[in-house]
């Protein structure tokens, strides 16, 4: 958690969204930091054909869009809710007057938009391969880097195949058949549907 939820609480407020909500629009200016209490959260964007594009999945404790906040600049994609979740916003300005308060808090945000860069950077190269299965195994270890040390098949991927699909630039089909190539050679195990890594 990058901001303590009672500081964030004491300063902003608590919302409720169901799946499928929007918490913010492509094009639309930035009002307030986002952290995400319990729940999940994708950003995306939708290309001219209306084929959905996943920039990226976030969950509890991580923050969402702070960086048009800081750049103050619209958000160039959306943030969409995926499941049931709470969300502490806290307006613009109440933000960096905490931030300017907070030195260690700069530093923590500062680390934690590098990481960010970093990981996109990380993803990318996978991305530009033509196989499939380097991107799908890209995704997975870098969803898997962010979980404690997992032995071989403990770690469940929090995506549906669609939203890998999304993510890795892949139609649905192609990653149901990769998978199941890749739990043939032993790289995933699936388990009542559900992949493991």
């Amino acid at each position: 958690m990058i901001i303590e939820e009672d500081l964030l609480l004491a300063m902003g407020e608590m919302r409720y969204y169901k799946p499928n909500e929007l918490i913010f629009c492509e094009d639309e200016l930035p009002f307030y930091y986002y952290q995400i209490i319990e729940g999940t959260v994708k950003l995306n964007s939708y290309m001219e054909e209306g084929k959905e594009f996943i920039h990226n999945i976030f969950s509890d404790g991580q923050s969402i869009g702070e960086y048009a906040l800081f750049a103050n600049k619209s958000y160039p994609m959306n943030a969409e809710t995926v499941t049931e979740t709470s969300i502490v916003r806290l307006p613009k300005q109440a933000f960096f007057e905490l931030v300017e308060k907070n030195k260690e808090l700069l530093s923590d945000l500062v680390k934690d938009l590098s990481q960010g860069m970093y990981n996109e950077c990380i993803i990318k190269k996978y991305l530009t391969s033509l196989s499939p299965t380097v991107k799908i195994k890209g995704l997975m270890d870098y969803l898997k880097s962010f979980h404690k040390k997992k032995p071989v098949y403990a770690f469940k991927i929090p995506l549906t195949r669609n939203q890998m699909a999304c993510l890795t630039g892949l139609c649905e089909e192609t990653v149901i058949r990769t998978l199941k190539k890749m739990e043939k050679d032993k790289i995933v195990a699936i388990r009542n549907g559900k992949i493991f890594y």
